[in-house]
Formats: C-alpha cells, structure tokens, sequence
C-alpha cells in the first residue's frame, strides 16, 4: 500500500502542528544606516522603504521596532565624502559617527541588541575594506586586522552587543577575539561574515552605505561565487579562531551553503538576505507579478528550512506586522 502522505495536508490546524520550521520575529536582525546631522531621513531609490537616517530620526525608528517587537538591528555608519580618508579615521574615534550611536542608542534603547559592522568601505576615500597595499592596488591583510582590531574597541568601549566584521580578512576573528578578551571584553560576541561572497546582488546597498569602491572591485578578498568547498572551509576556520556566530551573505542564491555550514557546525547560522534580492521583490510587487507577502515569507522559510537560526533582513519591518497578524 501506498503512503498517503496528504493525511498531514488535509487542514491548516494540522498543517500547522507538523510544520518542520517556524520563523519568529526573535529570529529578524534589521538593517540601519545613521549619518551625521539632523531631521535626515532619506528613502533609497534603489531600496523602497529603506533609509539614510540621522540619529535622531533613527532613534525614532529604533522605537517602532521595539514596538513591533524586533530585538536586534545591524548598525552601519554612511560617512560624508569630506570626512573620508585612506584608513577610516573616523570610525577609529571615540567620538565618530558609529560609537556615538552605539551610545546613544544604548541609552535610550538598553535592551536593543545592536551588532555593529565592522569594516572600512563606508569611512575610506578608496572604497575598499581596509588599508591598501600600494605595489598591488589590493587591501593589505595583516595592516588591516591591525586597524580592525582598533575599529573593535572602539564599538565595543561604546557600548556594542555584538560585532560583525565584514571585511573578508583572512585571520580576523582570531585578532578581534584576541584583542577583545585581552581588554575585558571577552563576553562580546563575534558574528563572522564567515562566507561571504564576491557578488552582484550587493548593488542597491552600495547606493545606501555609499560605499562602491572608487577603482576595481572585492574579488581578492570575498569569496569566489563558484565554490562551494572554499565556503565550508572560511566557515569552519572562523569556528576555530573563536567565532560565536556564523554568517552567508547573500542569502538567497547560496542555500547549498547554508545547507552545508549547517551540517557541518555547531554554531548559529545566520543569512543576510541582501539588498538586491529585496529590491528584485520590491520591483516585482510594483510591477504586479508576484503575491508580495507570500513570497517573502517563503523565501525566509527557505532559509530557516537550510539551516539558518538568524536572518538579517531589509523585510524585516514587514515581517513582524505579518507575524504579528498571523500570516
């Protein structure tokens, strides 16, 4: 006799009950750009709904979302083109523009977590993710982990709950975490941008974090999209060097990943679901093609049904309201 496999299928309350994964709004980090002035609150083209935010407007913002319930957002500084230089001075200042945010969210928000990128793209003239090499026009590895393990401190000192460094350095969880415990701060955690790859659906979010690089591009340091192997491998050496959370950036097109990092570690995975995969939903549910809301709740079930425990998420607003009236 055959398997009647439709006996679990027959009505929602049964569906429900056997349903192998569940995304909670406990599981959404969202995504937030501060820039330097006041009453700024400026909607990205490319990005629908997604903004450049003073601090003051952002701290509104961080009101709505604990509102809605969300508990962690991902702090990215959008630094004036004046103020920009080759190592990324000001986000290596007590007083620049991330650590003053990381405070002043953390005052008025305590119980936000705020997990900070860590990087230089946003804060250098060049573009790139850390010092340049100036023989081979590529960031040099070990002056940057140097200047990273700086950047760390800084968040940290401000009051960070988490830090993420996104710069594809090799050896970066192992000097932060060195560095971090060295001066008390060895209950911080490191979520790693453990495999993160050299990809074109990162387009819409260099218009948002300002940060296209001003000459060539980020394949000698991320990852070639071609290999899957090389994935598992930066993933599990950012285990053995002390990570706490792991990381696939994109999402969407890289689930083999996921599916294979979480086989193969302990670890909570985290996915960034990236900008050009919510602008490609965003375009799609302007132009009337697709059922908006049920897309994206099943792109993230897609997610969660390869592994991943985290999701950062430009949706992740629309989600919580989505959540919360029980779609």
């Amino acid at each position: 006799m055959f398997k009647r496999f439709r006996r679990l299928r027959m009505n929602e309350n049964i569906r429900a009950m056997v349903s192998e994964n569940h995304l909670e709004i406990s599981d959404l980090i969202y995504p937030l750009f501060v820039v330097e002035g006041k009453k700024i609150k400026k909607e990205i083209s490319s990005m629908p709904d997604v903004f450049q935010m003073s601090l003051d407007e952002l701290l509104k913002e961080c009101k709505e979302l604990e509102k809605l319930g969300i508990k962690a957002i991902m702090l990215f500084g959008v630094l004036e083109n004046s103020k920009k230089d080759s190592c990324g001075s000001d986000s290596l200042d007590d007083e620049g523009l991330i650590a003053k945010s990381v405070r002043a969210i953390k005052e008025k928000f305590p119980n936000l977590i705020v997990i900070c990128d860590l990087c230089f793209c946003e804060y250098t003239e060049h573009g790139h993710c850390g010092i340049i090499d100036p023989k081979t026009k590529s960031v040099d590895n070990d002056a940057t982990l140097e200047i990273s393990a700086k950047q760390a401190l800084i968040q940290a000192r401000a009051g960070a709950d988490m830090i993420a460094p996104s710069g594809m350095m090799d050896g970066i969880i192992e000097i932060l975490r060195k560095s971090l415990d060295e001066n008390g701060f060895e209950n911080l955690p490191l979520m790693a941008y453990s495999t993160k790859f050299a990809s074109s659906f990162y387009g819409p979010f260099r218009d948002v974090a300002q940060s296209t690089p001003s000459y060539g591009d980020r394949k000698s340091y991320q990852m070639d999209f071609r290999n899957g192997k090389e994935a598992l491998l930066e993933s599990l050496e950012d285990e053995l060097q002390g990570a706490d959370i792991l990381m696939v950036k994109p999402a969407l097109a890289y689930l083999d990943v996921v599916k294979e990092i979480s086989q193969n570690s302990k670890l909570p995975l985290c996915v960034y679901n990236v900008s050009g995969e919510y602008a490609l939903l965003k375009a799609g549910a302007k132009a009337g093609v697709i059922d908006y809301q049920k897309m994206v709740f099943e792109i993230m079930i897609a997610f969660k049904r390869a592994g991943a425990k985290l999701i950062i998420t430009y949706h992740a607003k629309e989600l919580a309201k989505m959540l919360k009236e029980g779609l």
